[in-house]
C-alpha cells in the first residue's frame, strides 16, 4: 500500500501546490500587464492570465469546444491515473513512475479549472452555455523572451499579437518536466527495448557466418 502512496502522492502534491499558487495569484494579483511582477529583469515574470483553451491558447471551434476539451481531459486522466497504478504494480523504473505521478498531478491541475473555476472564479467566457466545465485554465510564468505581431502568412497565429514563449503554471511545468526526462532517459527506463533491436542483428550476423562456413 505505501507504494501506491508515494506515488499517488507526488501526484497529489503537484495537484496542491499548483492550485494553491492558481488561488495566490487570483485574489493577489491584478489581471493583465497592470498586476505585472518583474522576478529576474524584464525576462522572467509573474503575469495574471487565462487560457480558455488549450496548450498555447489554442481553442476548439465549437460552442461546445471547451466541453469537448475538458470530457477528453477527464477521459485521459482516467487512463493516466490506470497507467500509473498498473506501472506500479510491475515496478518500473522509480524516476518512471515519478514522471508519470507528475503529469497526471499536472493533467488534474489543469482539469480542476476547466471543471470549476467557471463557478469558483466566474472566470467563464461570456458566451459560455454554462459556468461549469467551461472555466478557463489560470497561467502565470511568463518567459518574456519576444513578442509581437506574427505574419499574416504563419498558420493558426497569423495575425495575432502574441509571446514567443507561452504563459504556464505549475501543472503545465509538471507535465512538460515529466515528459521531458521521459524523452531523455527513455534508454534507461525501457532497456528490453534496446535488447529486442540488438536481438535480431545479432541473428542475422550468426545466421550471415554459417552461411559463410
Amino acid at each position: 500500500m505505501n507504494k501506491y502512496v508515494k506515488y499517488f502522492g507526488i501526484a497529489l502534491l503537484v495537484i496542491v501546490i499548483d492550485q494553491v499558487v492558481k488561488m495566490l495569484v487570483h485574489f493577489q494579483m491584478d489581471f493583465g500587464s497592470p498586476g505585472q511582477i518583474p522576478i529576474f529583469g524584464d525576462w522572467f515574470k509573474l503575469h495574471y492570465t487565462t487560457n480558455p483553451g488549450m496548450a498555447f491558447g489554442m481553442e476548439i471551434g465549437s460552442e461546445y469546444g471547451k466541453l469537448i476539451l475538458t470530457s477528453f481531459r477527464l477521459v485521459a486522466m482516467a487512463g493516466i491515473g490506470y497507467y500509473l497504478y498498473h506501472i506500479i504494480e510491475k515496478k518500473n523504473h522509480p524516476v518512471f513512475i515519478v514522471c508519470i505521478a507528475m503529469i497526471l498531478g499536472g493533467a488534474i491541475g489543469n482539469l480542476v479549472d476547466s471543471i470549476f473555476y467557471g463557478v469558483w472564479l466566474n472566470n467563464a467566457p461570456y458566451n459560455a452555455p454554462s459556468p461549469w466545465f467551461h472555466g478557463q485554465v489560470v497561467d502565470m510564468f511568463y518567459f518574456d523572451i519576444w513578442e509581437g505581431y506574427i505574419p499574416d502568412w504563419v498558420p493558426v497565429w497569423g495575425g495575432d499579437y502574441t509571446a514567443l514563449w507561452p504563459i504556464f503554471n505549475v501543472a503545465d511545468a509538471s507535465i512538460f518536466i515529466g515528459v521531458a526526462i521521459i524523452l531523455i532517459f527513455q534508454g534507461r527506463f525501457f532497456p528490453e527495448h534496446k535488447i529486442e533491436e540488438e536481438e535480431p542483428a545479432e541473428s542475422e550476423e550468426i545466421k550471415s557466418s554459417i552461411e559463410n562456413e
